[in-house]
């Protein structure tokens, strides 16, 4: 059920999961100027590639080398207070290829639900009690949802040290600074537990809909 799924809407998951990394980009910087009431006035590019060869010919050993990788910059997006010398970064947006990966993956996996829980032309009487049965699936999709989403957020705040971290979005909703900063080593195995849920959803929505025709294959072999 899930490889026929993949086999034949692969194009849209993969632009679902394009799209929708693209918008959680914007989002973030929606949230940024919300909160903020002010306008970005600096944009800075990076050139990422040439990082990473730089990353991979000057790092000894392979296990820094991904995570370091996983840290380097695309694009900054944010607002330079210039009432301090030559300028200080108030809050930004960092565009991370890795974070947007991990992004993309997530959406792949929500267009993925999405195709499974679909209206099927061919559903038979008597299923409405998937409806009720689904509600753990959706349950486990929300939940991964979250948790994978708040875990990659790359936004910077200078009351956080600027460091662009995923608990700055905790700190601007309200969170105490050190409380959000003492929970940031915990983002890796918040990000793995979301997964985790969102496959779950996957492996359970497809078993939903496999069983839901035995009641016909049943009357139709008697």
């Amino acid at each position: 059920m899930i490889g026929s799924t993949i086999q034949t809407h692969w194009k849209q998951l993969f632009l679902f999961g394009a799209v929708f990394t693209v918008l959680f980009q914007v989002l973030m910087l929606v949230a940024l100027m919300v909160r903020f009431q002010a306008i970005p006035n600096y944009t800075t590019f990076y050139n990422w590639p040439s990082s990473v060869i730089t990353i991979i010919q000057s790092t000894p050993s392979w296990m820094d080398v991904w995570p370091i990788i996983a840290e380097e910059w695309l694009i900054e997006i944010g607002y330079m207070n210039y009432d301090y010398g030559m300028g200080i970064s108030e809050w930004s947006l960092n565009v991370v290829p890795y974070r947007m990966f991990v992004l993309m993956i997530m959406g792949i996996l929500l267009a993925l639900c999405l195709q499974l829980v679909k209206s099927d032309s061919c559903a038979i009487a008597g299923t409405d009690n998937k409806v009720v049965q689904s509600g753990g699936a959706f349950a486990a999709l929300s939940g991964g949802t979250l948790l994978v989403a708040m875990t990659n957020v790359t936004m910077s705040w200078v009351v956080c040290c600027a460091t662009p971290s995923w608990v700055v979005g905790l700190a601007m909703l309200g969170l105490g600074v050190s409380t959000s900063l003492a929970l940031e080593s915990l983002g890796l195995g918040l990000s793995l537990g979301g997964f985790a849920l969102l496959i779950f959803a996957v492996f359970y929505l497809a078993w939903i809909k496999t069983h839901k025709y035995q009641p016909l294959l049943e009357v139709t072999h008697a």
